[in-house]
């Protein structure tokens, strides 16, 4: 008796990667104006060549249904396609969000973290007893001592 194993589909994130990249440089492309101009020749050379060609040489006939089929082909494939690559876009964007906010909140911390101890610190100093103040302390208790000196001489 032969078992069968059953199948199992699964998405290989390499494939599922290059497919995204290259999704998003097709979408980048269709973004040009390289690929405006492209399309636009080649509907302008379709029409013409079917309008003015004679008549055993032309393929797709006034009003040109092969031309449409190949331009609705093409977008309903194109749209798709950009709106993967609009997705990675925001996904990326949503991990530089959480990122900078992690960022940003470290940051907070060190501003709050050096303003305190900014504050600390003027706090000690504004208790140490500066230069002046002490000459001036030393000055008047040496002028108090030579005076009692004097007083008993």
């Amino acid at each position: 008796m032969m078992t069968t194993e059953p199948i199992v589909l699964t998405t290989d994130s390499t494939v599922a990667e290059a497919f995204g990249r290259w999704s998003e440089k097709f979408a980048r492309f269709l973004g040009t104006a390289t690929f405006l101009v492209f399309m636009t020749a080649f509907v302008f050379f379709w029409i013409i060549w079917n309008s003015l060609a004679p008549e055993d040489l032309k393929f797709d006939h006034y009003p040109f249904i092969f031309l449409t089929l190949l331009l609705s082909l093409q977008a309903s494939y194109a749209a798709p396609l950009i709106l993967l690559a609009q997705n990675r876009q925001a996904d990326r964007d949503r991990i530089q969000g959480n990122e900078d906010r992690e960022r940003d909140e470290r940051n907070m911390a060190d501003t709050q973290y050096l303003t305190r101890e900014l504050a600390s610190l003027r706090t000690a100093l504004s208790e140490v007893t500066n230069r002046d103040y002490l000459h001036t302390q030393l000055t008047d208790a040496i002028e108090e001592i030579v005076k009692k000196l004097n007083k008993k001489n």
